[in-house]
């Protein structure tokens, strides 16, 4: 008997989805604008950028080894509030100092939001709709990574930052609101005492920093999220600096737009086509993508460029994540998305502060040159682990 991935409890826990990712990728593009207003220099701007995913970063074991042990809802509202709290931070921010400490609060939110509702949402599915269902949940990923920048920059070019990041309070707020109202408060699994001691079903579970199975597609992610990050934190000072006549608040917007289609499009694919055939066409759609924003000079070839972006990063995004899901077990599902979001968390710190670094050091015109070696590198840790990825989810 087929199993509905369109529950009530499942709409609210994408809808939640969205809310907790449109926060923190509001304050995203503004962020290193915010922080050079009040005095920041080229380093830290782009630091103060990537700070939140690289505190993010070391929480992640602690979330996901929680996210195995306590209901999903418990830490997630935790982390909802922290980021509430972050965004309160940003709004009142009088100084550099404050604007740091309210990246690492909300880095501690991020980090217990983002692998909780993951997990919350893979529980909430049979083994063989994970890549589907988990594509829906990557599709309202992408939907608040794309679409909430483009409200922060909008609104920013009208009343300015601090009333930008009031909007990302309200998303974190919503929810808080939006998870109360989820039946399945997705409490740990209990498993049987005739369970073998030392098998990964055990009752009580050892504390892992990472799942070794995954740590290759974590690392795959992390080197289409880099090209992505840097995009997202400073295509708007390199258009500035360029002075190129485009409408950079389309770039976010048509990006998502494209992604809602391919994601929908390509779900019946997600639980049939090999990882490879997924990563091979990531890999020149997003290297594309990074060529067309060095040659941009206008809106179509901007355009253009997010369509390529949707199917590199945007794709992959699920692709990874419903792999890693596939490739740990169902007893560990928090641990294997703590362990890809460990990758993605590297690719959005090392991604604002590699831009950072090369629009303080290098000619702008060099800025996407260089980011273009990440897509090769994937696919040497393709070459290095694909057998190891193919044997242990059995394509």
């Amino acid at each position: 008997m087929k199993q509905k991935i369109c529950t009530k409890d499942i709409i609210l826990v994408l809808t939640a989805t969205f809310f907790y990712m449109s926060s923190p990728m509001l304050v995203t593009p503004l962020i290193t604008g915010f922080t050079e207003s009040i005095g920041a220099s080229a380093a830290v701007m782009g630091f103060v950028g990537g700070l939140m995913n690289l505190c993010s970063l070391f929480c992640r074991p602690l979330a996901g080894n929680l996210a195995d042990r306590m209901s999903k809802y418990r830490v997630s509202l935790i982390g909802a509030v922290f980021m509430t709290a972050a965004c309160a931070g940003y709004i009142f921010a009088p100084n550099q100092a404050v604007v740091v400490a309210s990246r690492i609060i909300n880095g501690i939110g991020f980090a217990c939001c983002s692998v909780c509702m993951a997990s919350w949402m893979s529980n909430m599915l049979p083994r063989e709709k994970i890549g589907s269902g988990m594509g829906l949940y990557g599709t309202m990923n992408a939907l608040g990574m794309a679409v909430a920048p483009a409200i922060g920059v909008s609104i920013y070019q009208r009343f300015g930052y601090r009333t930008a990041f009031c909007v990302a309070l309200a998303f974190s707020v919503a929810m808080i609101i939006v998870i109360q109202f989820i039946r399945e408060k997705g409490e740990p699994e209990k498993t049987g005492s005739a369970v073998r001691p030392g098998s990964e079903r055990e009752d009580t579970p050892k504390f892992r920093i990472a799942d070794v199975n995954v740590l290759p597609v974590a690392f795959i992610i992390m080197l289409f999220a880099i090209p992505y990050c840097a995009t997202q934190s400073f295509l708007v000072t390199y258009v500035e600096v360029k002075h190129l006549n485009v409408a950079v608040s389309m770039f976010f917007p048509a990006y998502a737009a494209v992604l809602i289609v391919m994601r929908l499009a390509l779900r019946g694919f997600f639980d049939k086509l090999p990882f490879g055939v997924f990563l091979l066409a990531g890999s020149i759609s997003e290297f594309l993508a990074i060529l067309l924003l060095a040659v941009m000079r206008s809106n179509l070839t901007m355009i253009l460029a997010s369509v390529f972006l949707a199917g590199g990063y945007g794709v992959m995004s699920s692709v990874c994540q419903s792999t890693a899901i596939l490739l740990a077990g169902r007893g560990r599902r928090g641990l294997a998305n703590s362990t890809y979001y460990i990758g993605l968390d590297l690719g959005m710190t090392l991604g604002p502060m590699i831009g950072g670094a090369l629009y303080g050091s290098l000619d702008i015109r060099l800025f996407y040159p260089v980011l273009m070696l990440t897509m090769p590198l994937a696919g040497v840790v393709y070459l290095a682990s694909g057998k190891k990825i193919r044997e242990n989810i059995k394509l």
